[in-house]
């Protein structure tokens, strides 16, 4: 079966499943390259942000280096200058951790996947490694890195060429004023090598969401046996059967108005029926329900005028034996033609066209077709 998988084209989307499944083994998309260029650039601005009290800090640092006992203790110097560089550079090292993990799930987001921890024996594989060694990502990942070496190196040559003079000038300044002023081009140099970045990550992120994306494909006898698997699925079924059932109800709803009568029990059962002598050749059941959709239909029923019969045994036994959108048993015909005839009569009289009717007395139901 995998060989077969195999020699089928993967052609097909992935699944909502199929990506739900990679990702929980930490197959997602990532761009080293973005990670990168979000870490460098939000350093570099990091640095021009902070800079300035780093290098009062360094200064200090230098001061009190320069500046102790002959006779004093170098292990305290040196503690107290560590501890003094670690708190100036401190703010620098959180926000660049903060970039790392921003950078890092800025694509396919965080997640947990001990599965891609695991151990697997095909990573030991030399024939599986020597494919990756020469396959197309490992081409493209070449070409990157000489991309960056090549862009970054033509940046740091046009910066020198540009920065020459006040390079040179700076070994005739004043030590704090030199450290000051090479700190300043230190950090704009780097801001303008990282925006240098920006073009390869350009570059990579259409391609890793691409790779990704083909990596996810499936055939279609994978889209098949995953769609069976799916449906057969307990929870599945529960869901989709509790969905037919819910438009069911509202299209039986919403046909309610159009009734001729609704026939009740008159708490526990509503039959609705729509006959037209001119396209039906029986009546035919629109609605039926008990317990609260049966009041439903009656609530109804009564907001568009739809008249409501009471006859419980009449409407016990169309409700057991005819499902919504058929017609009713021939057995029941008289019984249902002798509310038919009553509704209309009801509504001649409404209408001032006819006497009023006689209260309906209970049709019979046949003894086969009765539900006590």
């Amino acid at each position: 079966m995998a060989e077969e998988y195999q020699a089928q084209e993967k052609s097909e989307e992935p699944t909502p499943r199929k990506s739900e499944k990679a990702r929980e083994e930490g197959q997602i998309v990532r761009s080293r390259e973005l990670t990168t260029l979000v870490v460098v650039l939000g350093g570099a601005l990091a640095l021009i942000f902070f800079g300035g009290g780093m290098v009062k800090e360094i200064v200090a640092i230098t001061h009190l280096a320069f500046a102790a006992p002959v006779d004093a203790d170098m292990r305290d110097v040196m503690a107290t200058a560590t501890m003094e560089a670690l708190l100036a550079t401190l703010p620098l090292l959180l926000v660049t951790v903060v970039l790392a993990l921003a950078g890092g799930g800025a694509l396919g987001g965080f997640v947990l996947a001990p599965k891609a921890l695991a151990f697997k024996g095909s990573r030991l594989s030399p024939i599986a490694g020597f494919k990756r060694m020469f396959s197309v990502r490992s081409l493209v990942e070449l070409a990157k890195a000489l991309a960056k070496f090549l862009v970054v190196a033509g940046v740091s040559v046009v910066l020198l060429n540009t920065m020459r003079t006040d390079l040179l000038a700076l070994g005739f300044a004043a030590p704090g004023a030199g450290m000051r002023e090479g700190m300043q081009m230190l950090m704009h140099a780097f801001v303008a090598l990282a925006a240098s970045l920006i073009l390869i990550a350009g570059i990579d992120i259409p391609f890793q969401l691409a790779q990704h994306k083909k990596q996810l494909r499936m055939t279609r006898q994978e889209v098949r046996d995953e769609l069976k698997d799916s449906e057969g699925r307990p929870e599945v079924r529960g869901r989709i059967r509790r969905t037919q059932q819910e438009i069911a109800r509202r299209r039986m709803l919403a046909d309610l108005p159009k009734a001729d009568v609704v026939i009740t029990n008159p708490e526990h059962y509503s039959v609705a029926l729509k006959y037209d002598a001119a396209k039906m050749t029986a009546p035919r059941v629109v609605a039926k329900g008990t317990d609260l959709i049966a009041l439903r239909i009656r609530e109804i029923a009564a907001a568009n005028d739809v008249p409501v019969v009471r006859t419980p045994a009449l409407a016990r036994a169309i409700y057991w034996v005819t499902d919504i959108g058929r017609d009713i048993p021939s057995a029941l015909y008289v019984a249902v033609a002798r509310v038919l005839a009553y509704v209309y009569q009801l509504k001649m009289h409404k209408t001032g066209t006819g006497p009023e009717p006689r209260p309906l007395v209970d049709p019979d139901v046949p003894p086969e077709y009765r539900r006590d």
